[in-house]
């Protein structure tokens, strides 16, 4: 009798089907639009959670892991990268990005959740297994086994740079920033490592959703009946939904009476209100109104002095959500679409401006993760003649005694600081105003005259506001 034949017979394992698990397919589809068409999270999740709640079986805490799953992997990429490279034997973009996109989603349940080691493998291969097939499910599995072994600090000191060595790309891996934001933001600072700690950590922070409640439209006492709602910390009309609120379940955001929007954004539309001007106060602008959450709210200021709001987009679509949010201001109003930096207006028509100039956005990376990895230090000098170029209409655009806000959602020097020194150059019958007093119970606005907002200091995201007279 042979050796083959005393073996036992051990017959084979019958074929299991993978398990399909709506919350990490959702979570998966999600990633791959972010990667692959350059969508943004915020936008493409929300439709995917709405069609599987109606196709029943997704409640509310499933729609919540769904998100967590997303978000946190978006904002942990770098780091989560970090970890796999030190655990395949290749070069992470020789690893296919579906492939990657699942073992993100397994890393992130490894050391960013307190899902259990094993659930949290299980549920990754099964995941490979639906979306990738057998045999490169193995590969997920053997790749996040070696990952379990250690938890997130322990990992950490392996795959970061020494502090002391190399300081910045240690804070890159760490908190999961590219390494030229870092730098970037630790300028905009002024240096110390506490601060950039602090700020690294809140952008890796989930941001509360924060409303507006458009005055003559609704209040904020309304806003308050809703479940887990709270005052906003420094506007009069901001209310924050705590414990993941859902805006959308709002009567009065549904209604288009109030709104979301952080309330950094709404601080910048009520200093330009609140500025002081020479002479009458009848005419503003928003030049760079799109997609419409200052114009709504700078709108229903105007109405209550008797003012008018002209909002100004450049693309047409956009100009159509400016439309949308301005639908219902009680008082007069325009919305046109024009390019910012061939104004159809006449030079010195209006009492006030504002314009809140296209920017990389690195200050709101807490709601949109993805952009951090999709900036690039190029993409400041294809801004910077742009910013310019508006900051010279709005003040072409205000009539002597009148005001211009100048704002950006990104802390960069180059963005801030440097163009509106740059374009003053230019015009010596205009001065800075302080902005500080304008936001009088917000804390810490530094030396002034212009104001930086932080998210780790004042929980908004990073706007910035510089305040223009024309005296000339």
């Amino acid at each position: 009798m042979s050796e083959q034949s005393r073996r036992p017979h051990r017959p084979a394992k019958p074929y299991r089907r993978p398990q399909k698990d709506p919350v990490r397919i959702i979570a998966f589809e999600a990633l791959r639009a972010v990667d692959e068409r350059d969508a943004y999270a915020n936008l493409v999740l929300p439709p995917l959670l709405r069609k599987a709640r109606e196709k029943g079986d997704f409640d509310a805490r499933d729609a919540a892991l769904a998100t967590e799953l997303v978000y946190g992997t978006l904002r942990r990429q770098g780091t989560y990268d970090a970890v796999i490279a030190a655990c395949v034997d290749r070069p992470l973009r020789e690893v296919d990005p579906p492939v990657l996109d699942v073992l993100s989603l397994g890393v992130h349940q490894l050391l960013g959740t307190r899902i259990p080691t094993h659930a949290a493998v299980s549920a990754s291969v099964e995941l490979a297994r639906v979306v990738l097939g057998d045999g490169r499910a193995k590969f997920v599995n053997a790749v996040l086994r070696k990952v379990a072994q250690d938890d997130l600090d322990g990992w950490l000191e392996k795959v970061a740079p020494p502090y002391d060595k190399d300081p910045e790309d240690h804070l890159a891996v760490v908190h999961s920033h590219p390494r030229w934001v870092v730098s970037a933001l630790w300028d905009s600072l002024g240096g110390g490592r506490a601060g950039i700690e602090d700020l690294l950590e809140a952008d890796n922070e989930r941001p509360e959703v924060t409303l507006v409640a458009r005055p003559g439209r609704a209040t904020t006492e309304e806003l308050l009946r809703e479940d887990a709602a709270v005052p906003g910390r420094w506007s009069p009309y901001a209310v924050r939904l705590t414990e993941g609120g859902e805006p959308g379940a709002v009567e009065a955001v549904r209604d288009g009476r109030a709104g979301v929007q952080d309330e950094g954004s709404q601080l910048v539309a009520l200093a330009l209100a609140n500025a002081p001007v020479d002479g009458p106060d009848e005419k503003w602008l928003d030049g760079c109104a799109g997609p419409g959450g200052k114009a709504a709210l700078l709108g229903a200021l105007a109405a209550e002095r008797g003012a008018t709001l002209l909002a100004s987009e450049k693309q047409p679509h956009r100009a159509g959500l400016v439309a949308k949010a301005l639908h219902g201001n009680p008082g007069p109003y325009q919305v046109i679409a024009a390019d910012g930096t061939r104004p159809p207006w006449r030079p010195g028509t209006f009492d006030r401006v504002l314009m809140d100039v296209p920017c990389t956005g690195l200050g709101a990376l807490r709601r949109r993760p993805e952009a951090r990895w999709r900036r690039r230090p190029e993409d400041l000098d294809n801004f910077a003649p742009l910013q310019r170029a508006l900051l010279r209409t709005a003040l072409d655009s205000v009539r002597v005694g009148g005001v211009v806000g100048y704002a950006t959602c990104s802390p960069h020097l180059a963005e801030t600081r440097a163009v509106v020194s740059d374009v003053l150059k230019q015009y010596p019958e205009a001065e800075l105003i302080d902005a500080r007093p304008l936001l009088a119970d917000v804390p810490m606005l530094g030396e002034g005259p212009d104001v930086q907002l932080w998210p780790h200091l004042h929980g908004t995201d990073a706007m910035y506001l510089a305040l223009i007279r024309r005296t000339g």
